[in-house]
C-alpha cells in the first residue's frame, strides 16, 4: 500500500516516531492515522519496559527563566550514555520536560510520591463533596477513584497533558524518546521557583518599607 510522504512525516511529528516506523504503522494500519498511533505508542511502551531496567546514570540538568526572571525551573534528567546526553532530541526533551514544570507548577513527580496521608484526606474531601452532591452510595467510590486519577493528572508530573500536545501526558512523551533514541530515559527530579512564593504579602510588604 503506498502512503502519502506528507502522511507520514505528519505522524513522525506527532509520535516522535522515526520514519521507516511510521511509515510501516501506517501500511500496517491500512493508512488509519489513529489506528497507526496506538501501534506505535504500543511498540513504544513495549521497547520502553525492555529498557526499564538498565542502568541511567548519565544525563544533564537544564534550567528555564520565565516571564523575565519571574519564574525559574531546574529539571534532572538521565540517560543511559553521555553521548546520548548530548543528542540534540534528548537535550529537546528535557526542555520540554522545564516548559511543562513552569506551565503547570506539578506538585509530584510520579504517583508514588504523593504521601499516603494526603490520598486519604482527599479521598475524604471527594466523598464528603459527592454526598452534598446526592450521589447515591453504591456509586461514592467509584467516584472517589475517578476523581483521585483526575488529582494524579493534575498533580503529578508524568501523569500530566503535555502541554504542546494535549492527546498525550509526559509519561507517553518519555515512552516515546525512549522508544526513538534507544536508551532508558528517567525523569530524575525537579524544582520551580516563583518570585514571592510562600511569603506573607503584608510582611514583605512591611519590610521593603
Amino acid at each position: 500500500m503506498h502512503i502519502d510522504a506528507k502522511v507520514v512525516k505528519a505522524l513522525r511529528e506527532k509520535t516522535g516516531a522515526g520514519m521507516m516506523d511510521c511509515k510501516k504503522a501506517l501500511q500496517e494500519a491500512g493508512g488509519d492515522e489513529e489506528k497507526a498511533v496506538s501501534a506505535l505508542r504500543e511498540k513504544g511502551l513495549s521497547t520502553a519496559a525492555r529498557r526499564a531496567g538498565r542502568a541511567a546514570n548519565q544525563g544533564i540538568v537544564d534550567s528555564y527563566i520565565h516571564l523575565g526572571g519571574k519564574i525559574g525551573v531546574l529539571v534532572e534528567v538521565n540517560c543511559e550514555t553521555d553521548f546520548v546526553a548530548r543528542n540534540d532530541e534528548f537535550r529537546e526533551f528535557v526542555r520540554n520536560i522545564c516548559l511543562q514544570v513552569a506551565a503547570t507548577n506539578p506538585a509530584y513527580l510520579n504517583k508514588e510520591d504523593v504521601p499516603e496521608s494526603e490520598l486519604e484526606e482527599e479521598r475524604k474531601v471527594i466523598k464528603a463533596q459527592a454526598l452534598n452532591e446526592g450521589k447515591p452510595e453504591k456509586v461514592i467510590d467509584k467516584i472517589v477513584e475517578g476523581r483521585i486519577e483526575k488529582y494524579y493528572r493534575e498533580n503529578c508530573l508524568v501523569e500530566q497533558a503535555f502541554v504542546k500536545d494535549e492527546e498525550i501526558t509526559i509519561s507517553e512523551l518519555q515512552t516515546n524518546i525512549i522508544a526513538k533514541i534507544g536508551e532508558n530515559i528517567i525523569i530524575r527530579r525537579f524544582s520551580r521557583f516563583e518570585v514571592g512564593e510562600g511569603l506573607d504579602s503584608d510582611v514583605s510588604s512591611s519590610c521593603g518599607s
